[in-house]
């Protein structure tokens, strides 16, 4: 049974569907993701990490960790995408406190992938095309706050050489209208977050959050990268059993 989550801000966008629907109004939210993301076209990265090995990982963080989630589980090449925490410590990698904004810890998710099927760059190209917002500092769409921050924890010196260049890269491009807010952060473990966070996007379509924030990721990322998106995700769940 999920928990209430009636504190949180992302509740916001779901509650006004939910009363439209009650009170006999019409009228459609537009995600701010969908919006910025429409007719733009985000290069590759210029600067990339060779494959080395048959698996890698790569943890972001881009808003509400279920949407971000649920993007990379359509990434052909991603073998498993965890939803999770970073950048604080052990002892706060819990959702209720994470949620006070005081714990450091953003809401990650951590991406294991094929190399010689999908680069560390093709990653970031996906993340920041239609995963979340780049441009929006400490929040997405409804949520705010700290933990809703766009940060990238490179796993060892070169992701962090690779996603620095290609920040510069795009900002230098002005690919967006705003700077990139976009922070690199190394140096912190990740910490998966509870069960009941997992698979969330898969599990829950017509959760009215989902539907308003989130689906529209998955559509960009079947228009924008057409070679990369699969329709089946792949599931927490289904990595843990096959493990």
């Amino acid at each position: 049974m999920f928990k209430p989550f009636a504190t949180r801000p992302r509740l916001v966008a779901a509650r006004a569907a939910l009363l439209a629907a009650a009170s006999g109004l019409s009228f459609v939210l537009v995600s701010p993701l969908a919006m910025a993301q429409e007719g733009i076209s985000i290069p590759a990265p210029a600067l990339d990490q060779p494959a080395n090995g048959s698996s890698e990982t790569a943890v972001l963080a881009g808003g509400c960790f279920w949407g971000v989630q649920g993007v990379f589980q359509h990434v052909t090449g991603v073998s498993n995408a965890v939803s999770g925490y970073a950048g604080g410590d052990s002892q706060t990698a819990q959702y209720e406190t994470v949620g006070t904004g005081s714990t450091g810890h953003a809401e990650s998710v951590k991406i294991t992938f094929d190399p010689r099927k999908i680069s560390y760059g093709q990653i970031l190209q996906i993340y920041f095309s239609v995963a979340h917002d780049p441009t929006q500092l400490n929040r997405q769409g409804p949520d705010s706050g700290t933990q809703y921050r766009s940060a990238i924890f490179p796993q060892d010196a070169e992701q962090a050489k690779v996603a620095k260049a290609y920040i510069a890269q795009l900002d230098e491009a002005k690919t967006f209208d705003s700077a990139i807010a976009t922070r690199i952060e190394p140096g912190h473990a990740f910490y998966p977050a509870e069960g009941y966070h997992q698979d969330f996007l898969a599990l829950n379509p017509g959760y009215p959050y989902i539907v308003y924030n989130d689906l529209p990721k998955i559509e960009n990322l079947k228009r924008l990268f057409p070679g990369s998106y699969r329709s089946d995700p792949v599931l927490v769940s289904e990595a843990k059993a096959s493990n």
